[in-house]
């Protein structure tokens, strides 16, 4: 499997912190150097390792936020 390039271009908030140190956060990522994405995952502490997480873009981000801002 080859490697997945990444590079947290904007780091915006952390959401939890669990027990063991990572961080979920929200970030804007760009993955394998195409256009940043909003993006929810768990992180450690120097962003080297990553939990599966959710990639929006930003008009899904959009329409969560209306969501939210809805209910």
């Amino acid at each position: 499997m080859p490697d997945i390039k990444y590079e947290v271009v904007k780091h915006i908030g952390v959401l939890s912190e669990s027990a063991n140190g990572w961080k979920k956060e929200l970030n804007l990522v760009s993955w394998n150097d195409r256009p940043a994405k909003y993006d929810i995952r768990d992180w450690d502490e120097n962003h080297e390792k990553m939990a599966k997480g959710i990639t929006l873009s930003e008009s899904e981000m959009e329409n969560l936020v209306d969501l939210m801002k809805n209910n």
